[in-house]
């Protein structure tokens, strides 16, 4: 009798096992629907990248946004949003006015912005610019009682090479074959540090100081990167807590520079105009994330995670639309979609939009120290334990093209599998080299499996990230919906996975 009992449970084991396998591919095909041909991505990035301006940390600009995307979320349905603090800041800076322009020899609008925490000039001022001829900090003293009311510049012994190469690039077949061979236990010959530069950094660091103590308005300062009317800004001050009082420091297009510098080597006097205003914000100084999640439906699971994550913060010289909205709009994305196509996840999911990434993670890091950091051990405690995976996208506006496994092994079968459906949308590269710099790394530092995606470059490194280009308009929307269409999917896989996310054991 057993025998004829064990056959008709096969039977129905087999039944049961393609009728879930049907269900799991009518709710991949869609999401791919949903995210590719009812896509709201852009929409989405105009209004958090464009209506909300440069969002600098705990700037006004940072504060609307966070509370566009919490609202945001609120509306698809999420639960639990919120700003979360995470812990002490700092204060917060904004730009209100800027204006500079050469007067003399001759008249001409220049192309530049200031670095974060400039304090201003008190309205327009009209002043001499000195040239600080010097090879090391030794030569400085010499311009002692000349630089009172002046504006200040460096001179460079140096020349804008020309590039032929595109601005923007995709990842070829060789640069994804490279990536897939990649062999961690190789020796790997890493290029020594650059310590021209590194001197050049210091001399423009003790220059500006020493133009601060004689009296100066403002420090200018380029590089050859700031060419073709492309400004790469950021800090103006390393970021601490208790922010220092610093100087005007103002980066300007290398041509303009380097135009001011041949004048003055030729001893024909230059004046500038310039205006900048700013405003410091101090009322409160803790740093916030934007959180939300889709609450998990299994009695078992429930408590369990799954973790999607992009970086909130920008610099201020653009509106930070491939640094990182790009990844924030994503997410977003990912969690409408979710939500649009009915998923009601086994797990909890979790999307989670960071604060205080472009000064060292300060926000990704606080969050895992807070939830899921033992702090005796310094791996992940219980809380820690119920996550299975994290997924990070902060590499700009191109398409997902594979991932950086960090080295995790056994994890690498588990997105061959989840690749396969969008090997056609050229995704499906696996390498287990790890990539640094953005928030996945809080969450792998303590044992986590959290993921960055492998995507094409476009104009990233050479035009967007950290400029002023780095706008709306260098977004690429196809590819946009393509990144968000596979992290819905990823997210729908992890959640039918039994097991979590095999993890790597840090030593």
């Amino acid at each position: 009798m057993r025998k004829f009992l064990f056959l008709p449970i096969l039977l129905l084991a087999g039944v049961l096992c393609a009728q879930n396998e049907k269900q799991n591919d009518a709710m991949l095909a869609s999401i791919r629907n949903e995210g590719m041909n009812q896509s709201q991505v852009m929409d989405i990035a105009f209004y958090l990248i464009d209506a909300n301006g440069p969002r600098l940390m705990e700037s006004p600009g940072y504060f609307k946004a966070a509370n566009w995307a919490k609202t945001k979320l609120d509306s698809w349905g999420l639960q639990n949003t919120a700003l979360e603090p995470w812990g002490q800041w700092g204060k917060g800076w904004e730009l209100e006015k800027f204006y500079i322009a050469l007067q003399a020899p001759f008249y001409k609008p220049l192309i530049g912005f200031p670095k974060t925490f400039t304090p201003g000039t008190n309205g327009l001022v009209h002043a001499s610019v000195v040239l600080l001829d010097v090879k090391d900090s030794s030569g400085l003293p010499s311009y002692k009682g000349q630089l009172k009311d002046k504006i200040v510049l460096l001179v460079r012994n140096d020349s804008l090479p020309l590039d032929f190469s595109p601005d923007a690039k995709r990842l070829t077949d060789e640069d994804l074959s490279k990536l897939s061979a990649f062999d961690p236990k190789a020796p790997v010959n890493r290029p020594g540090g650059n310590d021209n530069f590194r001197a050049a950094a210091r001399l423009l660091t003790l220059a500006k100081d020493f133009a601060k103590d004689e009296g100066a308005i403002c420090m200018l300062s380029t590089s050859t990167r700031n060419s073709d009317g492309t400004v790469f800004v950021q800090n103006g001050t390393v970021y601490t807590p208790e922010t220092p009082e610093t100087f005007n420091d103002v980066a300007l297009a290398y041509e303009d520079y380097m135009t001011i510098q041949r004048m003055l080597q030729h001893h024909i006097p230059v004046d500038l105009d310039l205006e900048l205003r700013t405003k410091v914000y101090a009322q409160d100084q803790r740093g916030y994330n934007v959180v939300g999640e889709i609450k998990g439906t299994d009695k078992k699971m429930k408590d369990q995670l799954i973790m999607i994550g992009a970086h909130l913060d920008s610099w201020q010289g653009a509106t930070g639309a491939t640094d990182n909205g790009a990844g924030s709009v994503v997410m977003l994305e990912v969690m409408r979609i979710l939500k649009a196509v009915g998923f009601n996840p086994r797990r909890t999911i979790r999307i989670a939009l960071w604060g205080g990434e472009e000064t060292g993670l300060h926000g990704s890091k606080n969050y895992v120290k807070n939830h899921f950091t033992d702090t005796v051990t310094r791996k992940y405690n219980a809380e820690g334990d119920k996550l299975s995976v994290y997924l990070n996208l902060d590499n700009g506006t191109g398409k997902i093209r594979g991932i950086y496994l960090q080295g995790n092994e056994a994890a690498k079968p588990v997105f061959e599998k989840w690749f396969e459906p969008f090997h056609d949308l050229g995704a499906s590269t696996l390498t287990l080299e790890n990539t640094g710099g953005t928030d996945h790394l809080s969450f792998d530092a303590i044992g986590l499996p959290a993921f960055q995606f492998i995507q094409d470059p476009m104009e990233y490194g050479s035009r967007t990230h950290h400029s002023n280009m780095d706008t709306y308009d260098h977004l690429s929307g196809e590819d946009l919906k393509q990144a968000a269409t596979i992290i819905a999917s990823f997210v729908y896989d992890a959640d039918r996975m039994d097991e979590k996310m095999p993890r790597i054991i840090k030593k």
